[in-house]
């Protein structure tokens, strides 16, 4: 297994608080009824711990991912997110919390079809406004980690279902997040494709201490997990640890 590798040193951190979510709520007006998607989630998530969100279609997980991601801001309760409380931020500061600490999986890939490999991972670092000769390099060495060192200069039309997963993990990886969110990342994969997606985070996990929040339908992912949620109706139905992971 290649070492995947996260600048930056979190031993410190270790298991100390990453999330902490008291009392979280979140409703939607529909067609005009009200939908309550989240009903006063209490929830902490230390750095370095690996967790699975699961759970049916409509019970709230995709939601509370979106909010951990701070794509999206809850009706009422506090978010905690390194110290900081997600929901008293600017619009402008949460940008730059997505684009510097947080890392995104999605089940469709979202590459740019008109860049490579390669550029796909380094356009995710403009905003840290490094040169682009570093942030070639840097997206050079993350491919080279997760296998397409030959696969630089190709399209994603001309990479596989599991390439293009692999691009998107190095692009989550570019900036050295403190947590990659995941949502149904192995959707669009074989079963082969996704273990070896799997065997990737686990591997990336050991080395870097790296959270990684994962929000999937299969089990054989939730698996992977150290921790697994299940979401039901909009709130923890059960929480438990898996020690032989």
């Amino acid at each position: 297994m290649t070492q995947l590798q996260i600048d930056g040193d979190r031993e410190s951190a270790a298991g100390s608080p990453l999330y902490e979510l008291k009392g979280v709520t979140r409703t939607f007006a529909k067609s005009g009824v009200t939908v309550n998607a989240l009903r006063g989630i209490d929830l902490a998530i230390a750095r370095g711990e690996t967790v699975s969100l699961e759970g049916p279609s409509g019970s709230g997980k995709t939601t509370l991912l979106q909010l951990l991601g701070a794509l999206d801001s809850p009706s009422s309760g506090q978010i905690r997110f390194a110290g900081r409380s997600l929901e008293d931020e600017s619009d402008s500061v949460l940008t730059d919390i997505r684009s510097r600490e947080i890392g995104f999986v999605f089940q469709q890939f979202n590459l740019i079809p008109t860049l490579s490999a390669e550029e796909n991972v380094a356009i995710a670092m403009v905003p840290r406004e490094s040169s682009h000769e570093k942030r070639i390099a840097r997206a050079s060495d993350l491919l080279g980690q997760v296998g397409l060192a030959h696969r630089l200069g190709h399209l994603p039309s001309r990479l596989s279902g599991g390439e293009q997963q692999r691009v998107a993990i190095a692009r989550a990886l570019v900036n050295s997040p403190e947590v990659i969110i995941a949502d149904e990342p192995t959707g669009n994969l074989d079963s082969t494709n996704a273990n070896e997606f799997m065997a990737l985070l686990d591997d990336l996990q050991r080395q870097s201490g790296v959270t990684i929040i994962i929000a999937t339908h299969d089990e054989d992912v939730a698996s992977h997990t150290r921790r697994r949620i299940r979401i039901r109706d909009g709130s923890i139905a059960t929480d438990t640890q898996q020690s032989d992971h």
